[in-house]
């Protein structure tokens, strides 16, 4: 018969936001498989838990996840954690519990904190609908196709972000999103825990003249169809403008007199630039 595989949330701060359940869960079954095995041994060391722990993590998980899923099989039972918060959520934890699923292998998943959840409450705007778009791409470019795809989202939309990007992650939600209202979370549960509510522009101002620390979970106010967008063509030249605009819908004409009257240029100059389009 085989084991059942225990999806096990661990705090993502405060440890005393650990469940009873989650501790009997890890005192009973066969086998830990952690994100991060050093991370992970001292949450266990803190409640005197002694077992088995293997890694599972983003550069592992194909060669591990089967050598878990043979265990599995076996009848071991196995609990899957993660550095914080509930396994699964922007971390490999649903490659393994796509496994399990796709061989037929019991799967429970324990209720416990979760970062995104925690912060969206707390942010003070519209939690009937949201929608959690989790870490943006790291690639530049990735990053700004995706604000602008949702940039008429109309639900409080969801990001995780690190420190070192936060300020470039700012910087183009301004230029993509407008100046809408933000919650910026950082260090949730922790000691040195704060919350901005303030708008974008307003947030960026705050950590040009600080250095950014912790983890980030921030929360955007939906498209209200009145954000006007700000700086939204101001990494293209001349040419370029004229181009997007076209593909915007705007004829040649009308989209030469936009960039000359945004860019402060004579006609001529933006002309001649686009004379083959």
């Amino acid at each position: 018969m085989a084991g059942k595989l225990y999806i096990c949330p661990t705090p993502i701060g405060n440890l005393e936001d650990i469940t009873y359940r989650t501790l009997r869960i890890l005192n009973e079954v066969d086998l830990i498989a952690a994100e991060d095995t050093r991370h992970s041994l001292q949450l266990l060391n803190h409640f005197d838990i002694s077992k088995p722990l293997t890694s599972y993590h983003e550069h592992n998980k194909d060669s591990k996840g089967g050598y878990l899923i043979t265990k599995l099989l076996e009848g071991e039972n196995i609990a899957l954690i993660s550095d914080a918060g509930m396994p699964g959520i922007s971390d490999p934890g649903q490659d393994i519990i796509s496994e399990a699923i796709e061989n037929n292998i019991e799967i429970e998943v324990l209720p416990g904190a979760t970062a995104f959840v925690t912060a969206l409450v707390g942010a003070g705007m519209d939690t009937h609908k949201f929608v959690f778009e989790g870490f943006l791409d790291r690639d530049k470019k990735l990053r700004r196709k995706r604000l602008e795809e949702i940039k008429n989202e109309k639900r409080t939309i969801i990001f995780y972000e690190s420190p070192h990007r936060l300020k470039e992650t700012l910087k183009d939600m301004l230029k993509y999103l407008g100046n809408r209202k933000i919650a910026v979370n950082r260090e949730l549960t922790k000691k040195y825990q704060e919350i901005i509510r303030e708008d974008i522009e307003t947030v960026i101002e705050i950590f040009n003249n600080r250095e950014v620390k912790g983890e980030f979970v921030l929360i955007v106010e939906g498209f209200s169809g009145e954000v006007e967008e700000i700086g939204k063509y101001d990494d293209l030249n001349e040419r370029e403008y004229v181009i997007q605009l076209m593909e915007e819908g705007i004829n040649k004409k009308d989209a030469i007199k936009i960039v000359c009257k945004d860019r402060k240029l004579k006609k001529d100059i933006v002309y001649k630039q686009v004379l083959d389009l």
